[in-house]
């Protein structure tokens, strides 16, 4: 409530006060070389990244920044316009058709992020005679693109497919019925049961929607996402993923599905038809980083090693972080502020790890996320367990 004659100014830095005190305040940390294993940090020097999403390696690969910078000469800084009008250039569509080869579906379609994927989807095509069902613990961007979705929207608990068969069975009289979840569930480090959720929905006639942002370049056995990981590779209706992650790391993002679906996308879509074009340089960069993927599968298989390793190693020290096949590997310790001092002690040893509290997970989960990349050696890694370990003793998380 408000506070006496209080402005809404005022009231902002009264919570981010509020903030402070209960020690939840994020302070941005401030990078001033490439993306990498090891990066300059300012008033840091040199420390070791162990929170990033640039799961292959690829953001400072020299084929992708050459890619971009070529692009920058040839095109130029940007796009100037939506892809409608006069925004769309060549490397727009070699990428698209890269990323349709990719993922094995008909076609894609650019958006400048996979927020906007993800909000300009089931907006633009579902209706009040429709439903979609969503995952409890789906990316923020799902919600959201959820909640603007003029039709019934229902939750099922988080992988429970009695859940979700319960919602199915309830909403056979709507017209069209369709199941979005994520492909790898960012705070969690698991995977949807994707052919369970498959299986149900061709029971009940349900069009499945992946958003694989954290799968893509990172799953499967050549790095395909979560379905290939399934041996559903090419059989998911629909892929929404991000360039922003191990496709180089940049930004923008994709739905991935038939060619009638992108193409009414690209005609109804409002994140598509009011949002610039994807910048040329961060298209080329993206369509480099996914040439060295299918170029390089021994760098997903890296992936897969570092990250085994590093679940094993953590154990042993004593840690018990959440189970699952990916290089997403949460430590929980519980409150919001433990989760902070926690990172900001690593810090001080010289790793990078950050804390994530409420409200990106639930009150009394707070975190550590630790993110393996293929880029980290195994001195790396042991320089972050021990790391670890001496920060876990300090706080009373291990004895």
């Amino acid at each position: 409530m408000t506070q006496g004659n209080e402005t809404l100014f005022e009231r902002l830095g009264r919570e981010i006060a509020g903030f402070k005190t209960e020690g939840i305040y994020k302070k941005l940390n401030t990078l001033t070389s490439p993306q990498g294993p090891w990066v300059q940090m300012q008033g840091r020097g040199r420390v070791l990244v162990l929170s990033s999403n640039n799961y292959l390696g690829l953001s400072n690969e020299p084929s992708v920044v050459a890619a971009g910078r070529e692009a920058l000469d040839r095109i130029g800084a940007g796009t100037a316009s939506v892809r409608f009008i006069c925004g769309t250039f060549d490397v727009h569509h070699e990428l698209e058709q890269a990323l349709a080869r990719l993922l094995g579906t008909e076609a894609a379609l650019t958006y400048v992020s996979c927020w906007n994927a993800n909000t300009g989807l089931t907006p633009t095509f579902l209706e009040e005679q429709d439903v979609v069902i969503s995952d409890a613990l789906n990316h923020a961007s799902v919600i959201d693109g959820v909640r603007m979705t003029k039709t019934a929207r229902l939750i099922y608990r988080h992988a429970d497919m009695n859940h979700l068969e319960e919602h199915l069975k309830a909403s056979q009289d709507r017209r069209h019925r369709l199941i979005f979840t994520d492909g790898v569930f960012s705070m969690e480090g698991d995977l949807a049961p994707l052919p369970e959720i498959r299986a149900l929905a061709q029971r009940y006639g349900a069009v499945v929607v992946v958003d694989d942002s954290h799968g893509t370049g990172v799953m499967g056995a050549t790095g395909r996402g979560t379905p290939e990981h399934f041996g559903l590779h090419g059989r998911i209706d629909v892929i929404t993923s991000t360039l922003g992650k191990a496709l180089g790391g940049a930004a923008g993002g994709f739905t991935a599905g038939p060619a009638v679906l992108c193409d009414y996308l690209t005609q109804r879509s409002r994140p598509q038809l009011f949002s610039n074009a994807l910048p040329p340089t961060v298209a080329a960069s993206s369509l480099a980083a996914v040439r060295f993927l299918e170029a390089h599968p021994e760098r997903v298989a890296a992936l897969r090693e570092n990250t085994a390793y590093f679940r094993d190693q953590l154990i042993d020290a004593g840690f018990q972080p959440l189970a699952g096949p990916t290089p997403i590997v949460p430590v929980i310790v519980g409150e919001t502020a433990l989760a902070i001092r926690m990172s900001e002690r690593m810090l001080e040893k010289g790793v990078f790890v950050t804390g994530f509290g409420y409200p990106v997970v639930p009150q009394g989960h707070a975190r550590i996320r630790c993110q393996v990349s293929a880029a980290h050696t195994k001195q790396d890694l042991d320089f972050a367990l021990d790391a670890l370990r001496s920060a876990g003793r300090e706080l009373g998380l291990l004895s």
